[in-house]
């Protein structure tokens, strides 16, 4: 059965980590691996998706409240 090129990918990045590890002591792979994973978004857009959302319910309750 042949590879798919996803496969292929998959198995690059497997042989060249595998690559990686060899001749190194288990702490020191440990290290590699401890390190925490980086958010995809900044604090400061999820700041700023934080005040669109709940600023604009903010406004729609005062607005509620008091213009009835």
């Amino acid at each position: 059965m042949a590879q798919t090129p996803q496969q292929r990918r998959a198995n690059l990045k497997f042989q060249k980590d595998q690559e990686a590890r060899r001749g190194k002591s288990e702490d020191q792979i440990k290290k590699r691996v401890e390190k925490a994973p980086k958010s995809p978004i900044s604090m400061f857009w999820l700041v700023i998706l934080g005040f669109v959302v709940f600023g604009g319910l903010v406004f729609e309750v005062l607005s509620r409240l008091f213009l009835n």
